[in-house]
């Protein structure tokens, strides 16, 4: 069985019990919303709140204009994006979900307890900054908490929902921005430790071994020639692949009916490209869902190595989730804070309050319908993953 099924057993009986002990403190919702409020960080938001007032106040702006801009740039990407899914051939989903057992081109294998800890430390950071913003404009915070929607954990802070309507349009605006925003913020800090640090502490504890191929496209020459998914490529022409750059720098060169030697950890492999649906000067050979492919030096202690290694995944997880959830947040669909941004802001637009209602309906069952046919891929593996071990 997989490792990461036996954790996420254990921890959900764990949290079963947690629940069971607790049951008077939740809040449950339709059988599959459970919400436990506290009053945890509450005193923390109000002190810094007030002593970075000054600080906090300009930042308000910064947060309200990125929250638009990421808006407008999520919504476009999505779109564009889903356009391709329908009518171009072999192209990706926008969307993926974050979830162990999902494999995502071009990322690396996320395990349960890599998955836990950052959902953790990302809705920590993004609730917490909502709590902040609505103390900087002295609204009520009444709760903070968890919550679980199903098998998915997240956190929450509730504000005074009644009288954050009566507050100005613009501190609406910079509360239902600011989780988003400090996600954001955070993922690029992130980005930088792993530029600056992660990337050359792993590569002097790692050994290149070459790009493992996970899938080949339909009807070009890879899948032609039956190569054996998955396979590591260690050299293409006879020419050893010493690092991610060797890889980029050979295929870049690779020109249409072009014969190609693949050297592989399954044999030796001759292929003739055909040209790049994208870009026809370019050779192409139909293979996806790359991953360059590391093992721990000889000279490295095991554990040592893998425990680094392991916090080094979870930095690097870090900064993705931060980055998509802080982006996902800003659509303008329904009760996420891009949906009531653009509802706030269609408010400001249209004036009457029912039109306004109707436009922000009418944009969040498109952008659902949209979501729906980027991640359902994705579900089917994730459920597959989950019946694997009762369907042997």
């Amino acid at each position: 069985m997989n490792i990461d099924i036996i954790f996420a057993v254990i921890f959900y009986i764990l949290l079963f019990l947690f629940y069971l002990f607790n049951k008077n403190k939740f809040e449950v919702k339709g059988k599959v919303l459970f919400i436990y409020r506290t009053k945890f960080g509450i005193k923390l938001m109000d002190r810094i709140a007030k002593k970075l007032r000054i600080f906090l106040t300009p930042l308000s702006y910064l947060s309200i204009l990125v929250g638009f801009a990421g808006m407008a740039f999520i919504l476009f990407v999505l779109l564009r994006g889903t356009f391709d899914l329908l009518f171009v051939p072999n192209a990706q989903p926008a969307l993926a979900p974050v979830l162990p057992g999902v494999k995502v081109p071009g990322l690396p294998d996320l395990s349960f307890w890599h998955w836990i800890i950052t959902i953790f430390i990302v809705a920590l950071i993004h609730e917490f900054s909502h709590g902040i913003f609505a103390r900087l404009y002295k609204l009520n915070v009444k709760s903070s908490g968890i919550l679980a929607l199903g098998p998915i954990l997240g956190a929450f802070v509730e504000p005074d929902e009644e009288k954050m309507k009566k507050v100005p349009k613009k501190e609406q605006l910079a509360i239902l921005s600011a989780g988003a925003f400090s996600n954001i913020v955070l993922a690029i800090l992130v980005f930088l430790i792993v530029s600056f640090v992660s990337a050359p502490l792993q590569e002097k504890l790692m050994d290149f071994k070459g790009i493992e191929v996970n899938s080949l496209n339909p009807g070009f020459p890879a899948e032609k020639a039956a190569l054996p998914v998955p396979f590591i490529i260690s050299s293409i022409n006879n020419k050893e692949l010493n690092n991610l750059e060797d890889f980029i720098s050979a295929t870049d060169k690779i020109k249409p009916n072009q014969k190609l030697i693949l050297g592989t950890d399954k044999g030796i492999f001759n292929l003739i490209t055909t040209k790049n649906p994208d870009n026809n000067s370019k050779g192409f050979i139909g293979i996806s869902n790359l991953a360059v492919k590391n093992e721990l030096k000889q000279s490295i202690n095991p554990f040592f190595g893998k425990a680094i290694l392991w916090f080094l995944r979870l930095v690097f997880w870090l900064f993705v989730v931060n980055l998509g959830i802080g982006l996902f947040n800003l659509l303008p669909l329904g009760p996420v804070d891009g949906g009531r941004m653009f509802l706030v802001l269609s408010s400001v637009i249209f004036k009457e309050e029912r039109k306004a209602q109707r436009v922000w309906s009418a944009v969040s069952l498109f952008l659902l319908m949209v979501i729906f046919i980027n991640l359902l891929p994705y579900l089917i593996k994730f459920f597959r993953f989950i019946l694997t071990p009762f369907l042997g």
